[in-house]
C-alpha cells in the first residue's frame, strides 16, 4: 500500500487526484489489474465524477450543502456533523481497473478527494493489485 497527502485550501473542496494515483500505478509497474483508493478520515470522502467542467463539482458541493446544512441542531458537540454526514454520503473508497499502466476511467471521469471539514492536510491510501 502506498500513501500520499492532499492539502486542501477550502472548507469544502473537490481535489482531482488522478495524477498521484497514476504515479503510484506507474511506480508499481502494473500494466493491468485493479486499484483501490481509500480515505482514512471521517469528514472527507472520495468519488469519481466529471473532470471537464469544474461547475459539476461546484454543483455537487452546493447540492450537498442544501441537503446537509452546516448548522442544523446536530447533537455532535464538535460542530462538524455535516462534514461527517457528507463524507458518508460520498463514501470512503473507490476501486478502478488498471489497463495499460493507468486507471481505466471514462472519457470525462476523474477521481476526486472530497474535503468537507478543511482546510487540512489529509491522507489517501492506494493499493494496487496486478491481474493474475
Amino acid at each position: 500500500m502506498e500513501k500520499f497527502n492532499v492539502r486542501t485550501q477550502q472548507h469544502a473542496q473537490f481535489v482531482n487526484i488522478d495524477r498521484e494515483i497514476n504515479r503510484i500505478i506507474a511506480a508499481e509497474g502494473v500494466r493491468d489489474g485493479a486499484c483501490r483508493v481509500f480515505v482514512p478520515h471521517t469528514t472527507a470522502g472520495i468519488t469519481i465524477n466529471e473532470n471537464a467542467d469544474p461547475d459539476v463539482t461546484r454543483d455537487i458541493l452546493a447540492a450537498l450543502d442544501r441537503l446537509v446544512p452546516w448548522n442544523d441542531n446536530y447533537a455532535h458537540t464538535e460542530g462538524n456533523s455535516a462534514a461527517h454526514i457528507k463524507a458518508s454520503m460520498m463514501g470512503f473508497s473507490q476501486t478502478m481497473f488498471i489497463q495499460n499502466g493507468a486507471m481505466a476511467l471514462g472519457t470525462w471521469q476523474s477521481v476526486f478527494f472530497c474535503e468537507f471539514d478543511g482546510p487540512r492536510t489529509r491522507q489517501v491510501w492506494v493499493e494496487i493489485t496486478p491481474a493474475v
